[in-house]
């Protein structure tokens, strides 16, 4: 149940190294925010399924040991074997032979002990099993007690007082069938909770009276020690003072979910239970939200119990699941990351996703081919050459060998000059895909390539080559970038500023010549893109090759195609093309493509810190924060980052830090569903695609690259696949802490 990180030792000195007259990374950072990495509480999930569909989930508990134990309609049940990734599965206690044959309808915890309610007495195995008293009541299943063992046990409507292990009152419900007893030490009474009414019992004057009534009364608790009761309905929740029995206002039910089944406060948390998960009440009054198979193993929530080391018990009508809180930093976190990575996504050198899992299982996964596997790779290795620049570690720098080796590779596979495939893969794989045209064979008869490369494909390239070119002082490796950046931006100019394939003919997306760029009109975003991209590229090559060929055509195409004009339109001009539009430009401006996002960004690191003069730096850093501002809303996290490349104080550290604090350790694309939650506010359908006015955090959304909606609220596919934190996670990180707006662990 507890996760193990393994904490390496930071290695050597914080290398920056800089080149060919890139601006100082460092340039105004004395103006920008800056990060302390202190340990804040990470959220996981270790689940353990139901083995029997059969058999009723029915409650929980832990006792100080951190025995788990779940009352069910087979009899006490216990977790087995599960760890974070790895589920276990609930399985028949038999650990109290003797205790084999009772018919267990009850279980609490008191004093830290399990406690239990049979149909013959109150039990327990803690204090010495002294703990049994009789109750008389052969079909009772509610009870509660205290320290003192005086216990209030019920069958739903008669009631028995058990104290000094004996009955001590005797009576009957008034109110309809009992759901739930609870006991208050700080009053010395117990509430009892049925459909309509909540009431009161003193064990002292043996009396009971009515402290609120409401319809489709379904969960309570006790909490804020014994001042208020935290009462659930059908439809929301009420929070009720426990003197008076009032509301504090009207029904809560802006929720994650309204089907209350179950509430309880657990180290000053409220915690409930639905029809659809469970969530927690934050002290900002907002909810976190626990639903889907990244937390729980059901959705119905059963009963919701304190664990152990401030874990949380969520017993639900398919199994447990077991929230774990536990101290990282950031760099704590990267580190496992960097783990999952090497140990689960490194294909022939690629950064690659592990598809086709059934359930989750990593077991059951493989390292497919993607079409933009030199992107996602790029992404990765651009990362580790950050990680190496800020901390001069040798396996860093092992792993950008490896990786730009696979990117080497994808040009070399092919027989066309400077052109990059979007993968490689063994022969005979090929007749395994659905579409196999785009795949070609290698001269090497144990191979095949993939063709069609696009635009993000080149912009990653030329992002990661020239990082490397900057940052890594190992001269092999440098001057490999360079060579590699000199390639394909030499086959872009060879071929009129396309990416001309192995047929001969443009590909459809690698088009950056002004007879397609300005074919769009100016609020199509390609035009934007496309000039803002290209001419990032072409000050790359020169800043690295010095061949003045590169920066020539970048002028040319800023001052004769309007290139810089294109590059600098506002963000806000871009939207749909009009209806007198060709059908290519409609097609592009239906909706904004997040994909955009990120090849404007990978783009502006070349854009920004390779500018041919001051004055064109300032005129893209003006355009950078600009497209920054409309990006705001989806607080992502490497957008940000890259934003703080220009030295602006402001670009959002908190949400980018938020960003990398609210990613789930589990990147396993569950199932999530949001959009029925009514906690959320929802808005008007618009270009860009926003669908709630606020964000949700990252754990609460379907795994997703920076190249997706973050406002998309459903999505996921039942677990068949793993993500890579390479490109998703390491990349920001270790950029921000290059950059130096994100620290180093606070004590190193």
């Amino acid at each position: 149940m507890i996760l193990r990180f393994t904490i390496l030792l930071l290695a050597g000195m914080v290398m920056l190294f800089t080149s060919c007259d890139a601006p100082n990374d460092n340039s105004s950072h004395l103006e920008q925010p800056v990060y302390e990495d202190v340990p804040f509480l990470q959220e996981y999930s270790v689940k353990y399924y139901s083995q029997d569909g059969n058999t009723t989930l029915k409650q929980v508990g832990a006792d100080r040991n951190g025995v788990i134990r779940i009352l069910s309609s087979a009899g006490l049940l216990q977790p087995r074997d599960g760890r974070f990734l790895y589920p276990g599965d609930l399985v028949k206690d038999g650990t109290y032979r003797t205790s084999a044959h009772k018919q267990i309808a009850g279980m609490t915890v008191i004093d830290d002990q399990l406690v239990y309610l049979d149909d013959e007495a109150v039990f327990s195995h803690a204090w010495a099993g002294k703990l049994f008293i009789k109750h008389q009541l052969p079909k009772a299943f509610l009870f509660a007690g205290s320290a003192d063992f005086t216990f209030l046990v019920s069958d739903g409507s008669e009631m028995k007082l058990l104290q000094d292990d004996q009955i001590a009152w005797s009576g009957t419900y008034p109110d309809g069938q009992l759901l739930d007893i609870q006991y208050d030490p700080k009053t010395n009474l117990f509430y009892l909770l049925s459909a309509g009414t909540i009431s009161s019992f003193s064990p002292a004057e043996q009396k009971m009276n009515t402290v609120f009534q409401a319809e489709d009364l379904t969960a309570f608790t006790i909490a804020d020690q014994g001042a208020n009761l935290i009462v659930g309905t059908g439809n929301g929740y009420y929070v009720l003072d426990a003197g008076s029995g009032k509301p504090d206002g009207p029904i809560q039910n802006r929720l994650p979910a309204t089907q209350i089944t179950d509430i309880a406060e657990i180290d000053g948390n409220i915690w409930f239970g639905s029809t659809m998960g469970a969530f927690m009440l934050r002290e900002d009054g907002k909810y976190n939200y626990y639903f889907g198979e990244r937390w729980l193993p059901g959705e119905r929530v059963v009963d919701i119990r304190p664990g152990e080391d401030n874990s949380v018990l969520i017993l639900t009508d398919g199994g447990l699941g077991v929230i774990e809180f536990k101290e990282l930093t950031l760099y704590d976190k990267a580190l496992y990351y960097e783990d999952q990575v090497r140990k689960r996504h490194i294909r022939l050198g690629f950064n690659a996703g592990l598809n086709a899992m059934e359930k989750g299982d990593l077991a059951t996964g493989y390292l497919d081919d993607s079409d933009n596997d030199g992107l996602w790779t790029s992404m990765y290795l651009a990362g580790e050459a950050f990680r190496y620049a800020v901390t001069g570690e040798e396996d860093a720098l092992q792993n950008c060998r490896e990786s730009l080796d696979a990117m080497e590779r994808l040009y070399t596979i092919n027989p066309v000059p400077g052109f990059p495939s979007r993968s490689f893969e063994r022969r005979g794989y090929i007749d395994q895909l659905d579409n196999p045209d785009r795949w070609q064979h290698a001269e090497d008869p144990e191979w095949d390539w993939k063709a069609t490369t696009s635009s993000d494909e080149a912009i990653g390239h030329v992002f990661v080559f020239g990082v490397i070119a900057e940052l890594i002082d190992d001269e092999q490796l440098k001057n490999q970038a360079i060579r590699l950046l000199d390639t394909l931006m030499q086959h872009v100019l060879d071929n009129d500023l396309y990416l001309v394939d192995y047929d001969g003919k443009p590909t459809t997306w690698g088009r950056w010549n002004p007879e397609y760029v300005n074919a769009r009109p100016i609020m199509v975003g390609d035009r934007k893109l496309n000039s803002s991209n290209l001419i990032g590229m072409l000050q790359t090559a020169y800043h690295f090759t010095g061949k003045e060929a590169y920066k020539d055509k970048a002028y040319e195409l800023m001052n004769e195609h309007g290139y810089l004009e294109n590059l600098l339109r506002p963000l806000s001009e871009i939207g749909t093309a009009p209806e007198d539009a060709d059908d290519w430009s409609k097609m592009l401006s239906e909706n904004w493509n997040h994909s955009d996002d990120e090849m404007y960004f990978l783009g502006y690191w070349g854009l920004y810190r390779y500018a041919f003069t001051d004055s064109l730096r300032e005129q893209y850093k003006a355009a950078i924060i600009d497209h920054w501002e409309a990006e705001r809303p989806e607080k992502e996290g490497a957008w940000n980052i890259f934003t703080a490349m220009t030295g602006t104080p402001e670009f959002d550290l908190d949400e980018a830090v938020w960003f990398l604090r609210e990613h789930p350790l589990d990147l396993i694309n569950w199932t999530v569903k949001n959009s029925h939650r009514m906690d959320i506010e929802k808005i008007a359908p618009n270009f860009r695609e926003q669908t709630i006015k606020e964000v949700l955090p990252p754990d609460e959304l379907r795994i997703a690259r920076h190249n997706a909606n973050r406002f998309s609220l459903d999505g996921g596919s039942e677990g068949r696949s793993e993500y890579s934190a390479g490109d998703i996670w390491l990349l920001p990180y270790w950029m921000g802490r290059y950059l130096g707006v994100i620290s180093a662990p606070v004590g190193e």
